[in-house]
C-alpha cells in the first residue's frame, strides 16, 4: 500500500508540472509570449548586472593599478581648472623635501624622489624610443609593481648612482623579443646600462597610456647621467599614506610643510600641486555603484512587467477554463489543489521563461563582448540569480489568479457555459 505522504506528493507533482504543462500547451501561443516576456526581462537582468560588475571590476583594476594610497606631489601650481599655471615654482621641488616629508610626515610610510623624461634606448641593432623614470627603490611598493624577472635597485646602487636600469615589458619586447634581458648592456646618450630586472605588464592606465613603455632607474642615477648636473630639482615626489582614510590629511600635512620650506606667503598660490588619484578612482567606483543600482532598478521593472504579462494570462485562463474549474470540484477537488495546479502554470511559465532568458543573456554577453567590445563580468552566479528572482515574480503574480480560481462556485462554474 502506497504510503498517505506519497501519494500527496504525486498529487503536487502532477498539479504542478503534468497538469501545468499541458493547459499551457492547449494554448501555446499565449503561453509563448507570456515566456517570451519573462525571458527578455531575465536577459536584461543578467546584462545589465553584468555590465555594471565590470565596470567596477574595471575601476578597483585601475585603483589596484595606481598604487598604494597615493599622494601625487608635483612641482608647479595648477588652476582650478587643472591645468599647469606655467613654469612658476617648477623648479623648487627638491630631494630635500622628499626627505623632509620622509622624515616630518607621520602619516607617510614610504616617500620615492621622482624625475622623468623620454629618450632612445639602443641595444645592438635595436633601438625604441621610450619613456623614462629616475626613482627611489620604494617608487615600486608605492606603485604596486611586481617583478616579471630579476630584481629592482636598491638602496646602495641609489647611493652610489649605479648605471643600472629595470625595464618594462614593452621595452623587453621590443629591443629584446624573447631573448632574456637580464645582465644584458643597453646604450642611452652613449651611456651603458646594465639591465637588471624585467617589470610584470600592468598594461594601459585610465588615460590609455601604455604603463609597460617605461625604463626606470635610480633618481641619483638619472640626474647625473641622464639630465646632467645643472638640473637639482625633482618633478614629483611619490608618497604613500599610512592607510586610506589618512589620504587627505596626509596630504594637508604635506601642504603645510612645503609651504614652510618654500618660504610661501599666506595668500600666495603654492608652487607645487598635490593630488590624491585613489580619491578619484573611488569615486568613480562610487558612481559605477550607484549607476550599477539604478540599471538593476530598470531591469527589475523590465521584470515586474514581465510578471504582470503571466498575471494577465493566467486571468485569462482563468476565465476560459471556469466549467473546467466547477468540474473539477464537483469530483472532490479541494480549493486547495485547484490553486496549486494554476500556480503550477505560473511557475512554469516563469522557468521557462527564466531559462530561455538565461541563454538569451549568454548570448548577449557573447554580442557586447565580441561584437562590440564591451567587457561583460558573466558568471553563473548572475543568471541563478535572475533565474530564481523569475521564479519569485512568476509566484507572485500567479499567485491572485490561483487564489481567483480556487474560490469559484462549482454550481455556478457548471452552469457557465
Amino acid at each position: 500500500m502506497v504510503p498517505p505522504a506519497v501519494q500527496q506528493l504525486r498529487v503536487m507533482v502532477q498539479l504542478l508540472v503534468v497538469e501545468a504543462l499541458r493547459a499551457l500547451a492547449r494554448n501555446l501561443a499565449r503561453s509563448a509570449l507570456a515566456t517570451l516576456g519573462i525571458a527578455v526581462a531575465v536577459a536584461i537582468v543578467i546584462t545589465v548586472v553584468a555590465l555594471g560588475r565590470a565596470s567596477v571590476e574595471a575601476s578597483e583594476a585601475e585603483l589596484d593599478k595606481l598604487g598604494d594610497n597615493l599622494v601625487w606631489v608635483e612641482a608647479g601650481s595648477r588652476n582650478v581648472a587643472g591645468a599647469r599655471t606655467g613654469t612658476h615654482g617648477m623648479t623648487t621641488l627638491t630631494a630635500r623635501d622628499a626627505e623632509a616629508i620622509r622624515l616630518e610626515i607621520p602619516l607617510v610610510k614610504d616617500v620615492s624622489e621622482n624625475v622623468d623624461g623620454g629618450f632612445l634606448v639602443i641595444y645592438e641593432d635595436h633601438n625604441w624610443r621610450t619613456r623614462w623614470r629616475g626613482v627611489a627603490p620604494v617608487y615600486r611598493a608605492i606603485k604596486r609593481w611586481e617583478l616579471a624577472r630579476g630584481v629592482f635597485f636598491d638602496d646602495d646602487q641609489t647611493e652610489r648612482a649605479d648605471r643600472v636600469v629595470v625595464i618594462g615589458d614593452t621595452v623587453r619586447r621590443e629591443l629584446f623579443g624573447e631573448r632574456d634581458p637580464i645582465g644584458e648592456i643597453v646604450r642611452v646618450q652613449q651611456v651603458g646600462f646594465e639591465v637588471i630586472g624585467v617589470l610584470a605588464p600592468k598594461g594601459p592606465s585610465a588615460t590609455g597610456q601604455d604603463q609597460d613603455d617605461t625604463v626606470m632607474m635610480p633618481w641619483t642615477t638619472a640626474m647625473k647621467r641622464i639630465l646632467g648636473k645643472d638640473q637639482t630639482w625633482l618633478d614629483d615626489i611619490l608618497c604613500s599614506a599610512s592607510s586610506p582614510d589618512v589620504i587627505a590629511p596626509a596630504g594637508a600635512q604635506i601642504a603645510e610643510l612645503l609651504r614652510q620650506r618654500h618660504h610661501l606667503a599666506p595668500g600666495t598660490d603654492d608652487d607645487f600641486n598635490i593630488r590624491h588619484p585613489e580619491e578619484l578612482l573611488q569615486a568613480r567606483i562610487d558612481t559605477s555603484n550607484t549607476l550599477r543600482l539604478l540599471l538593476l532598478l530598470l531591469a527589475s521593472i523590465s521584470l515586474a512587467i514581465g510578471g504582470i504579462g503571466v498575471m494577465n494570462v493566467m486571468l485569462a485562463s482563468v476565465s476560459q477554463r471556469i466549467t473546467e474549474i466547477g468540474l473539477r470540484s464537483a469530483i472532490g477537488a479541494r480549493p486547495s489543489q485547484i490553486q496549486l495546479q494554476f500556480l503550477g502554470e505560473a511557475v512554469m511559465l516563469s522557468i521557462t521563461g527564466g531559462a530561455a532568458g538565461a541563454v538569451l543573456g549568454q548570448v548577449s554577453g557573447y554580442v557586447f563582448q565580441d561584437k562590440l567590445g564591451w567587457t561583460l563580468a558573466m558568471s553563473p552566479a548572475i543568471s541563478a540569480a535572475a533565474v530564481v528572482a523569475a521564479v519569485a515574480v512568476g509566484i507572485a503574480s500567479g499567485l491572485y489568479p490561483a487564489v481567483r480560481a480556487s474560490r469559484v462556485d462549482p454550481i455556478i462554474a457548471l452552469r457557465t457555459e
